[in-house]
């Protein structure tokens, strides 16, 4: 049997509030400073949290993918009939307001037109875990050799709907700042997140050079209750069990983790329990941090925008910032990275995320 072929991530794009680019997510989560600021986009009179991680400027969802889009196809160097055999994986809601665009579906389509794509396409609606799902597929397909390049994109612009059912769920900061693994933390505050990738079989034969390779994938379930997640962690550390299997290391591999950690204090303590399960000894000297306290939760762009941001941090040689702590908690023991990054003296990172559901995934990114 044929040895599965590597993925490499050969081209990225990405814009939220710390900016447009690639360049400026990662010096915004290495600067650590969260970028939450009242929301002018729309009306929060009547909500109880008014902040949001927000760009002041910002076009329609579908333009902001057809762009980011183009500048990862540029990135990787795809052009003509490198792009007309590509297809795409998209990352969006489940479906828009009456009249407020097209369905996922038809958007993936025009989407793929628009960049000179293959029709090939497919779509994810399953919230926080969207993008990382897309992302695990499309490594699947390139490491069994059914393809040999995809592109994934994903995005959320923060909008009323969502905003509104965050805030009456109690879910948002009141405070105004996300502190995950944090004594006091007080919930999630959301973000604009649009990403794209261009992912890649390794075989050479372009010879573009990688940002870095997505060596291991895992996806697994709790079914333990509709929002809250099992406090044991079991599904999340079955999720980074498989990664590391499907990779062929052992946890000591693992040198950081970007964790899905979105400040409320249920979902830290199970993620902290899931880490424990999964790496053992190792998960008490593995450096950790969430980049959701700089540039807020993306929702389905979540697991897309922080590939992107954990991939370059390898690249970078820096470990980002767990931005908002106050103090540690007991139920939370990790070596979480506060103050200033850190030297990262790793070749492999984790980056963990979990949606309502019971939902839970794993990816595992190495260098290059």
């Amino acid at each position: 049997m044929a040895e599965p072929r590597v993925t490499q991530l050969t081209g990225v794009h990405a814009v939220s509030a710390l900016g447009r680019g690639a360049e400026a997510q990662i010096a915004g989560v290495l600067a650590g400073v969260p970028a939450f600021g009242a929301v002018r986009r729309f009306d929060t009179a009547a909500r109880r949290v008014t902040v949001a991680a927000t760009l002041p400027e910002v076009g329609t969802l579908a333009d902001e993918l057809a762009a980011a889009i183009e500048a990862a196809c540029r990135a990787a160097g795809l052009a003509g009939a490198q792009r007309d055999q590509c297809g795409l994986l998209l990352a969006v809601h489940g479906g828009p307001a009456p009249g407020a665009g097209p369905t996922p579906g038809a958007l993936a389509g025009q989407l793929a037109a628009a960049c000179g794509l293959s029709g090939h396409t497919r779509v994810y609606t399953s919230a926080c875990v969207s993008a990382s799902t897309a992302v695990a597929d499309a490594a699947a397909l390139i490491a069994r050799g059914d393809v040999d390049r995809v592109v994934v994109a994903a995005g959320y612009l923060v909008e009323p709907d969502q905003f509104a059912l965050f805030d009456a769920g109690r879910a948002l900061a009141v405070d105004g700042a996300v502190r995950p693994f944090s004594a006091h933390r007080r919930g999630l505050l959301l973000g604009d997140g649009v990403a794209a990738v261009v992912l890649e079989s390794g075989d050479g034969r372009r010879g573009v050079e990688p940002l870095a390779t997505v060596v291991g994938w895992g996806r697994a379930g709790d079914a333990f209750h509709p929002c809250q997640p099992d406090p044991t962690g079991t599904g999340l550390a079955r999720a980074v069990d498989a990664a590391l299997r499907r990779a062929a290391l052992p946890p000591q591999a693992v040198g950081y983790v970007n964790a899905n950690a979105t400040g409320t204090p249920q979902s830290d303590a199970a993620e902290a329990a899931a880490l424990r399960r999964a790496l053992g000894a190792h998960a008490a000297r593995v450096p950790v941090s969430s980049t959701k306290s700089v540039h807020g939760h993306a929702l389905e762009a979540s697991g897309l925008l922080e590939l992107v941001v954990t991939a370059l941090a390898l690249r970078h040689g820096e470990l980002p910032v767990n931005a908002g702590w106050l103090a540690p908690d007991e139920a939370c023991p990790l070596d979480v990275i506060t103050d200033h990054p850190r030297p990262a003296t790793t070749t492999h990172a984790l980056t963990l995320n979990s949606a309502f559901g019971g939902a839970n995934t794993a990816l595992l990114v190495g260098a290059p």
